[in-house]
């Protein structure tokens, strides 16, 4: 099965810290729709096992929304929490046991009884492949998670994961930015590629740090936006969005941010066309260093 996510995500992470009353929350998920932004990423663990009951209470004001929209979660991490008293270390689980239990509360904290898309949230190294193939396979048959992916997976991980879970994996949800190049380097974009995986970029602007002028490498960074923003008569923030969307793999943002403008600056980024000379030159300024 497909599902139809828009090309920038917003993520969910942070909503605990926007300070949002649940209509101003509304509201602003009602903004986002208005652009095209209908996917919203969250995970089990968000906002110390919140985020996502959080997320959960618009949709039981307004139970029409979920149709309008597309949900993402991810699970496998176990955090210390004062809610999980019997954890003792920060771990992974990715256990059939975890996955489905995980999936369960999630469905619950969203009020909604399916989701769209669900991630392994990192590669655990007591993976089971054949224990997630299981839990994936019980999970897509009973209709509560329609299509599956991970995140934070290298192209070994992922090819161990497609060879062995019999559902498909659409997704890898990996970190990208002008400051985190590598992934266009270390073949994991090239699988996606290969494998018509979406790839999706979490911290696409580097959670602020090319803003924060603290070495040398931001410094180069920073200027190189600055001055490929000029050729373009735009912002430092659509340039970086431009950046990610020039590769062929197509990558998806996930935008953390509860400021309506900067979620839609990445809309407005898909207007952008850099060259490759300017893709290049801010490639540079990250790696220090031309091509070979």
């Amino acid at each position: 099965m497909q599902v139809k996510l828009s090309r920038v995500i917003h993520g969910i992470m942070r909503i605990k810290d926007w300070g949002y009353s649940l209509k101003e929350f509304l509201d602003f998920i009602h903004q986002l729709i208005d652009i095209g932004v209908t996917t919203f990423d969250l995970a089990d663990i968000y906002g110390d096992y919140e985020a996502q009951e959080i997320f959960g209470r618009i949709f039981e004001i307004e139970p029409s929304l979920r149709k309008k929209v597309q949900i993402i979660s991810k699970t496998g991490i176990v955090l210390l929490s004062q809610k999980k008293p019997q954890i003792y270390i920060k771990h992974y689980d990715t256990s059939k046991k975890h996955i489905l239990k995980s999936v369960e509360r999630t469905l619950k904290d969203l009020r909604t009884d399916y989701l769209d898309v669900l991630l392994i949230h990192r590669p655990d190294p007591l993976m089971n492949p054949e224990e997630i193939s299981e839990a994936f396979e019980y999970l897509r048959e009973n209709g509560l998670v329609l299509t599956f992916g991970v995140s934070n997976f290298n192209p070994h991980q992922m090819s161990l994961i497609k060879s062995k879970v019999k559902e498909p994996i659409l997704y890898n949800q990996i970190e990208i930015s002008p400051l985190q190049v590598n992934p266009f380097f270390d073949g994991t974009l090239d699988y996606c590629l290969e494998k018509n995986i979406i790839p999706m970029a979490w911290s696409p602007v580097a959670g602020g740090r090319i803003f924060k002028i603290n070495n040398e490498r931001n410094l180069r960074v920073l200027k190189a936006l600055k001055k490929v923003a000029e050729n373009h008569g735009t912002s430092v923030e659509h340039i970086i969005y431009a950046f990610l969307y020039k590769h062929p793999s197509k990558i998806y943002p996930v935008v953390g941010s509860g400021k309506f403008e900067r979620v839609k600056v990445a809309v407005e980024a898909l207007e952008l066309e850099l060259d490759r000379q300017e893709w290049f030159y801010i490639l540079k300024a990250s790696t220090g260093y031309d091509v070979p």
